[in-house]
């Protein structure tokens, strides 16, 4: 009986709101309806209206699909800690991390399917036994079931939360930890799924490492957390929402580390492609040196790299790290600085140049550029209606009208003291 009033307000929260959430949600939704006209188009046409082609067949829409991946696989930072190890500090932090985990899953699969031909409702043919899904035998089968897997853990347990909180009632450990586990251990395949994805391509040895899969983990674990300090700043500075100091802290000093592991994986790649380069060092060398005229990717990546080291520096020098001004700028720097490197810088060079040897550059078309825009603004807006609705349940404003007490009986007058306590009483006063 609890079930409607929840969506009831759940529906006001998102609805209600400043001239400012309104304007927010306004933009976010003209740059969705502009994202879906370019979708039409490419649909309409083919991808041959985007800037892939034989060579590169991989572009803009996977490179943000597998940065995005490792930003849903860093929730596990804040979900095991807070619910396994029942870490005080990061209670009131933890659903706002598994928010961000269902909003970038929302963005990977949307990035998946626009870079598929065709419209959507073709993708019945991908559905587990009655398509052509090819699992077990295909990685790219593996992936889309982990990502959804994890996308519908992501939603169930803290809705269930929220759901027992709206209701007045503790949420039962013994329905949602088993989740908690299952989702720690997804959260962490869903990532190496996708970086076995690309190192299983025999003709690209551009991914043909065995530290590539370590190397996404710790770029996960160093852009995810940067995005969650920058949400849990704003919320913190914009309502009345309480994020501890110390949560905020704990999350900037594990950005530091994996920053820190990053880097240094970064630097096992370079020394291992150049040292004693071969030509299988040739997409290492167009992404960082170019190769004769062909050198679009050089100032991104050099740029990105500059960002990373110029943002983990900045966060190893603790009184830096603890203004929190600092942090939530260096934060976004670390954030873009990752975009680049894991996305433009890895997977892109890939395909360039090809097995064959020719190089043919890849360069995004409007197409491309407004359904990637479309796509990260619906993110957006998922995460959004997300917070939206969280915030009043956890803040103690929104709860079941079927919890409210009656009315308290009407006072009566006291009755009259018997006579033998007025005598005591008056012998008292004397």
């Amino acid at each position: 009986m609890h079930i409607r009033p929840f969506l009831a307000q759940a529906l006001r929260s998102v609805t209600s709101g400043d001239r400012t959430y309104h304007l927010w949600m306004g933009s976010l939704t003209a740059i969705m309806l502009l994202g879906g006209y370019a979708y039409i188009v490419q649909a309409e046409h083919g991808l041959i209206v985007t800037g892939m082609n034989n060579h590169v067949s991989w572009g803009l829409y996977i490179s943000n699909m597998a940065f995005l991946v490792g930003v849903a696989a860093a929730a596990v930072i804040l979900v095991l800690p807070a619910y396994i190890l029942h870490d005080v500090d990061f209670s009131r932090a933890v659903l706002i991390a598994e928010g961000v985990a269902v909003s970038a899953l929302v963005m990977c699969l949307g990035f998946v399917m626009a870079n598929s031909p065709g419209y959507p409702w073709k993708w019945w043919r991908l559905t587990p036994v009655i398509g052509l899904l090819n699992w077990p035998d295909s990685m790219l089968a593996w992936d889309v079931i982990m990502l959804n897997g994890y996308l519908v853990l992501n939603l169930a347990i803290p809705l269930y939360i929220l759901y027992s909180h709206y209701t007045g009632h503790e949420p039962s450990k013994k329905k949602y930890v088993p989740l908690i586990y299952v989702s720690v251990v997804w959260a962490v395949s869903i990532h190496l799924v996708t970086a076995f994805l690309f190192a299983g391509l025999p003709a690209r040895p551009f991914w043909n490492s065995a530290l590539l899969g370590p190397r996404f983990l710790a770029s996960a674990f160093t852009a995810g957390p940067a995005f969650m300090i920058l949400l849990l700043g704003f919320i913190r500075s914009h309502s009345k929402y309480d994020i501890p100091d110390v949560a905020i802290q704990k999350l900037a000093t594990a950005t530091t580390v994996a920053a820190q592991a990053n880097l240094v994986m970064l630097l096992s790649e370079v020394i291992y492609e150049f040292y004693q380069p071969t030509h299988h060092s040739m997409s290492a060398r167009y992404l960082f040196f170019g190769l004769g005229e062909h050198n679009a990717l050089v100032p991104w990546i050099r740029t990105g790299i500059l960002l990373n080291i110029g943002a983990t520096f900045t966060l190893m020098i603790h009184p830096l790290r603890h203004n929190m001004r600092v942090l939530m700028a260096a934060c976004a720097v670390l954030f873009f600085g990752i975009w680049v490197e894991k996305g433009i810088g890895l997977v892109i060079p890939g395909f360039i140049p090809s097995p064959l040897g020719e190089i043919v550059e890849y360069t995004p078309t409007w197409v491309e550029l407004c359904v990637t825009a479309g796509i990260w603004a619906m993110g957006l807006f998922v995460l959004t209606i997300l917070v939206r609705v969280a915030l009043p349940i956890e803040l103690g404003e929104a709860r079941s009208p079927f919890l409210e007490q009656p009315p308290a009986p009407r006072a009566t007058r006291p009755r009259a003291a018997p006579r033998q306590y007025d005598n005591v009483r008056r012998a008292r006063s004397r």
